[in-house]
């Protein structure tokens, strides 16, 4: 499973068009998502403190059957390689959705539904 940290507004866009797609689609050409164990790090970089974010999670196979193009590819600046996600994710490839929430102290944490993974 894959994951991507989401604007409220890009996954109720995709309620209503039955797509998940991102700015950074149309500006790199691939939507960024993350590895369990690389979800927490990305929210502390890129989204400190913000209380209003969701968490979907994409089967790589339902992107796969749906012609998605999924590759990971090395990013320098985090030494690690990402999956980046060419074109926009049908619904029928998000399994679940959580809200994600930095806490008081601004931390995130992952759903417990997740375990330990990432951590």
């Amino acid at each position: 499973m894959l994951y991507r940290i989401a604007e409220p507004a890009d996954w109720q866009h995709a309620q209503q068009t039955g797509f998940f797609a991102s700015a950074d689609l149309g500006a790199e050409g691939f939507i960024h998502s993350s590895e369990p164990h690389q979800i927490l790090e990305t929210a502390r970089r890129y989204y400190a403190g913000r209380a209003d974010l969701v968490l979907l999670e994409w089967d790589e196979a339902a992107l796969a059957a749906a012609g998605v193009r999924v590759e990971r590819e090395w990013v320098e600046r985090r030494q690690q390689h990402f999956a980046h996600v060419f074109g926009p994710v049908p619904l029928a490839a998000v399994g679940r959705v959580w809200p994600f929430a930095a806490d008081a102290a601004g931390e995130f944490e992952l759903p417990a539904a997740l375990g330990i993974l990432g951590e």
